[in-house]
């Protein structure tokens, strides 16, 4: 049975139509497709200047570039002494043979097949009595330029990033991975953005079932639009009732190649300036397209860093309540001692003060997102200095509550993946709240729910707390520890790839 959203009794089913477009494949059916659209046009051609062999090619501005409709198709066409000679027949095949200056010509046999055409940038040629048309391409090819990653951003790797381009975005990877064993599969999903989507994998090296059921998952993509990144997330992972992204989300095209030679699949949309890598582990969230650019010591060391601060960004809020509130003989004795005193005239409770400004926090982070970005800036600083000391002089809130605050928000900004620290700060809440409820109690109580929903879920099969439970010692050297290169001579072995053998 399908998946039915809230709200949607008595709505209608969503059928699938093919073909698409009905009705026979004329000049009248494809102006009758696109009747009312200002930037849809026709231009009658004259097959090598005969007046008997008169043709039309239609064409949507914008779509196409002028020059290259002018000089490449309509000139050759207009001109060509060799199609002034030939009769119709001959004149047909001969466009196709190569008289008209493109690298590929297709025969439209029906009306689905020449209205794509025209949608996605060529010209389309009626030579009225075959029955067939022919669609040359020639698009604008009109995209933004290749820029450094902006979420991701690299010091010693590579400085280009992943594009809304399609095709430019698998020309990165093929750079990168010349091997011709990398395969590209292409699958349709959308039925108003009619949007390609690409799966890649190395074959012989990825797991033949993971790539089969990542192609599956994708061609079963019945919505209308892929026109942002959750249109794929959340139709692609296993499971949808939790925060933790379960698909790694990479701009970096040296990260995604990364991804695929180590047997992972990966996924790009057209429109959609990143890539996906799968399965999602936890362990490759916390990694860093760099880990591998730095020597593996210092690789090691901030991993372990950052293992760390999201262990810190999670419990230290609650640790703080349930200590202040339940359990201050944990606290040295100044300590204590100066958090009574900070609190003497501050009139709301620790558990409030906490909350408060843990969402404080996030409503200047998302301030500081929502503006431009020089604004964003000067509101996220002013925000956590102005207001941060006028609440603590007005005795609103205590400066040990500000600073246990800041410390948590700063660690949380060490995650490599944004989606994954979206999914902790939510947690954050949870345990602040049962640190409030129960003390150390509650946090104890919470923490194994945690890691017990973490161990539940997967990621196309794969244990989601990967590299800790996927019964390698280490994760195969891809665990907290980022062993020498030399060292690691086999791929993970939880990815069950056909080629484990990495180096020799």
């Amino acid at each position: 049975m399908d998946r039915i959203g809230p709200g949607t009794a008595g709505v209608p089913p969503h059928p699938r139509r093919e073909p698409r477009l009905e009705g026979s494949l004329t000049g009248e059916a494809l102006e009758r497709t696109f009747r009312g659209c200002a930037d849809f046009d026709r231009r009658p051609v004259l097959i090598g200047g005969d007046p008997g062999k008169a043709a039309v090619a239609y064409f949507i501005q914008g779509q196409v570039r002028t020059e290259r409709m002018n000089d490449y198709i309509l000139r050759p066409l207009a001109s060509s002494a060799l199609l002034r000679q030939a009769d119709r027949n001959q004149a047909l095949d001969l466009m196709l043979r190569g008289v008209v200056y493109s690298q590929t010509a297709r025969v439209c046999d029906s009306l689905d097949q020449a209205a794509f055409a025209l949608v996605d940038g060529a010209v389309v040629l009626d030579f009225p009595g075959d029955g067939r048309m022919i669609a040359w391409p020639a698009p604008t090819e009109e995209k933004r330029g290749i820029a450094p990653p902006e979420d991701e951003p690299s010091m010693m790797g590579a400085k280009d990033a992943f594009v809304e381009s399609l095709r430019t975005n698998t020309s990165l990877v093929r750079r990168r991975l010349r091997a011709p064993e990398l395969r590209i599969a292409e699958v349709t999903a959308g039925r108003q953005s009619v949007t390609p989507v690409d799966i890649l994998y190395l074959e012989g090296i990825a797991p033949p079932a993971l790539a089969e059921e990542a192609k599956r998952r994708v061609a079963a993509i019945d919505t209308d639009c892929i026109l942002e990144p959750s249109a794929l997330e959340e139709q692609l992972a296993d499971e949808t009732g939790t925060a933790f992204p379960l698909l790694v989300c990479t701009q970096r095209p040296d990260r995604f190649c990364a991804g695929l030679a180590e047997g992972r699949v990966g996924i790009l949309a057209d429109g959609i300036p990143q890539g996906y890598l799968l399965p999602g582990t936890v362990g490759e969230f916390l990694r860093t397209g760099q880990d591998r650019a730095r020597n593996w010591i210092s690789a090691s060391a901030l991993a372990v860093l950052r293992y760390g601060c999201m262990l810190l960004s999670l419990f230290l809020p609650a640790v703080y309540v349930a200590a202040v509130n339940f359990h201050p003989e944990l606290l040295p004795a100044r300590l204590a001692w100066s958090v009574s005193q900070a609190k003497t005239d501050v009139p709301f409770s620790s558990v409030f003060e906490v909350l408060i400004l843990l969402l404080a926090f996030e409503v200047l982070q998302e301030a500081g997102l929502r503006l431009p970005g020089p604004i964003g800036q000067t509101v996220s600083i002013l925000g956590g200095l102005v207001v941060g000391s006028a609440a603590v002089e007005a005795r609103i809130v205590s400066p040990v509550v500000l600073i246990v605050v800041a410390l948590a928000g700063i660690a949380g900004y060490t995650m490599p993946s944004q989606p994954f620290a979206n999914a902790l700060r939510l947690w954050r809440f949870g345990l602040a709240i049962a640190g409030s409820a129960a003390g150390l109690f509650g946090v104890a109580a919470l923490a194994p729910v945690l890691v017990c929903r973490l161990a539940r879920l997967e990621s196309f099969g794969v244990p989601y707390l990967v590299p800790f439970a996927a019964g390698e010692p280490g994760g195969g050297g891809y665990g907290v520890i980022r062993w020498p290169l030399p060292r690691l001579k086999l791929r993970p072995r939880w990815l069950q790839g056909a080629n484990r053998r990495r180096q020799r």
